[in-house]
């Protein structure tokens, strides 16, 4: 249908990161016409030193802390200083966000370079062999222990912390939370794996400091690129609302991730390491 109204503005580019569409409302037997909101979803190609590595389907905000967290949970780059520039640029058909990256790092990129084309959902698409999709990081060495409440509290809050997804139904959050469970910073986006990057990277820009005394809450299924990216990260507890795959359990098993599944008011399941869950 015709978009008719672009109503949520976008803080970093021109592009809305939401619009509004004319539809009909079938409830019980009736229609009416409404305007309902709907979520932007762009294609943003991330360029590195002048050369186009992949292809992401995202809602177009927070695009710089987009690119610094793809580049640091892929492995592109191991510090944000040796991210050097960043540009961003609207095109006919999506985004290019531009990288100037440290020749050392551009070198590795080019030897175990893969050219992917990543669908909403899927971070792995076009990967050119199984050692590259499925990657093993370093295991998580962080002993915090967090309590059952603590999770209880980022649960409480996740929705309130979401405008976007309040006004579309159609984003996913991840949410950085603190040892009692209070959320310190959320991003959100159509991709659930795009959320985590824009979350890690936002994270990263605002402080050097070590993060690995958090936990991750996100608001969709736990995948295996979530658990992995968790552990890039630093990070030893991921808390997703929806199930975990059975891939992603093991990947977490293996790294010392402890994970949980299913998360709601009153009930989580602990699905890995379950020693950093004091009662």
């Amino acid at each position: 249908m015709k978009t008719v109204a672009s109503q949520v503005s976008n803080d970093e580019l021109t592009p809305p990161v939401s619009s509004s569409f004319s539809a009909s409302d079938w409830r019980n037997g009736a229609s009416r016409p409404v305007l309902d909101q709907l979520v932007e979803e762009v294609a943003v190609a991330l360029v590195y030193n002048g050369i186009s590595h992949v292809v992401m389907m995202a809602t177009p905000n927070h695009l710089e802390d987009f690119a610094l967290g793809f580049s640091l949970t892929e492995g592109i780059i191991e510090n944000p200083q040796q991210l050097y520039d960043l540009n961003t640029r609207s095109l006919d058909n999506g985004i290019e966000v531009a990288m100037t990256i440290s020749n050392e790092r551009f070198a590795r990129l080019k030897t175990a370079r893969r050219n992917m084309t990543g669908r909403t959902g899927c971070g792995l698409c076009g990967a050119e062999s199984l050692e590259q999709a499925i990657r093993q990081p370093a295991p998580v060495t962080t002993h915090r222990a967090y309590s059952h409440k603590a999770i209880e509290t980022a649960v409480a809050q996740l929705e309130s912390q979401q405008p976007l997804q309040a006004i579309t139904g159609a984003v996913h959050g991840a949410a950085l939370c603190d040892p009692n469970g209070h959320i310190e910073l959320l991003r959100e986006d159509v991709g659930r794996h795009n959320a985590l990057d824009k979350l890690y990277g936002a994270v990263r820009k605002q402080t050097d400091s070590t993060i690995n005394d958090r936990f991750v809450l996100i608001s969709s299924r736990a995948s295996y690129e979530l658990v992995l990216k968790t552990a890039m990260m630093g990070i030893g507890m991921l808390v997703a609302v929806s199930a975990p795959t059975s891939l992603a359990v093991r990947l977490a098993e293996q790294v010392n991730i402890t994970l949980l599944g299913f998360a709601r008011t009153g009930r989580h399941m602990v699905y890995t390491h379950p020693q950093r869950i004091d009662a």
